[in-house]
């Protein structure tokens, strides 16, 4: 029989993710699968859940809970020789990876497409010698965004960012740093430095609107110092898709990106606080398969 492992994180979505724990066990039944749920309680339990399931040759892993649960378990594949497809319920606040799939944000309708038989094969970013799915973020901005509150993230959804974002940037100097990618060297100071694997950053779907999930790039986005209005223009850029058109923006694509700097920078890493600098980036092509909906699936 085949074998699938739900790994759900109890405090996500509201506290929700118990309530559809069951539709997920059940649908998959009656797909055939022996079902099993793990539910993490502790840092790096996703992780380990998701490696025991590959070296148990299980079929399909099965992530319910928001983008740090499906960081954590996306790590669990980290060589690995056996890969199972993954399936995603998103119930975080952005759910960016999800986005980037046109997997439903409404988590019925999620539960739904892992009766799917389609897959699509995913690009997966390696950071230091650890996995990400989505985003890495460095300089004085990120450290705002990891501050961002679980509060704020409901009430204002990925507008939380840009609130905090704008806030922080007024009348604050950029960072220095040291940035590599593909032979070329960026030297200078800057309050954000973004690498994108998907369109979807932050839940704006047009931050990287050239980035695919299966391009086998690095999506990288060097903003310059910005006084106020123009921080209010690279908003309105950001918003309508055009981030990396405005002239206070460095955009670049790469299959390795290098991040220095002489002074302590933190980072953002999928939607969560990540290591200090230095960061040494590269892109894992096409390296796991992510169950979507079929073609003429209702999404929302």
């Amino acid at each position: 029989m085949k074998q699938a492992i739900i790994i759900m994180n109890p405090s996500s979505g509201k506290e929700e993710a118990p309530a559809f724990v069951d539709s997920a066990a059940g649908l998959l039944r009656a797909q055939g699968y022996e079902t099993m749920v793990k539910e993490t309680e502790a840092e790096g339990d996703a992780t380990r859940f998701c490696a025991e399931a590959c070296a148990a040759g299980c079929e399909l892993v099965v992530s319910i809970g928001g983008d740090g649960t499906l960081h954590e378990t996306i790590n669990g594949f980290e060589a690995q020789a056996h890969r199972p497809r993954l399936g995603i319920v998103p119930l975080g606040t952005v759910n960016d990876f999800a986005r980037a799939l046109h997997i439903p944000l409404d988590p019925p309708l999620a539960i739904a497409a892992l009766a799917s038989s389609r897959t699509r094969r995913v690009d997966i970013g390696r950071l230091n010698g650890r996995l990400f799915a989505n985003v890495v973020a460095a300089g004085p901005l990120a450290e705002t965004l990891s501050a961002v509150s679980s509060e704020d993230k409901s009430r204002f959804g990925a507008l939380a960012y840009f609130k905090e974002g704008v806030k922080d940037l007024l009348g604050r100097p950029g960072h220095p740093f040291v940035i590599r990618y593909d032979g070329t060297v960026w030297e200078g100071e800057s309050p954000l430095f973004i690498a994108a694997l998907t369109n979807s950053v932050g839940g704006f779907e047009r931050l990287a609107p050239d980035a695919a999930v299966d391009d086998g790039l690095i999506h990288g986005f060097i903003v310059k110092d910005l006084s106020f209005f123009r921080t209010l223009t690279a908003g309105l850029s950001l918003l309508r898709g055009h981030l990396q058109d405005h002239k206070d923006v460095i955009y670049f694509t790469a299959k390795q990106v290098s991040v220095s700097s002489p002074s302590l920078a933190g980072t953002n890493v999928d939607g969560e606080e990540g290591p200090l600098l230095p960061l040494e980036l590269d892109i894992l092509p096409r390296h796991i398969d992510v169950l979507v909906p079929e073609p003429d699936a209702v999404t929302s």
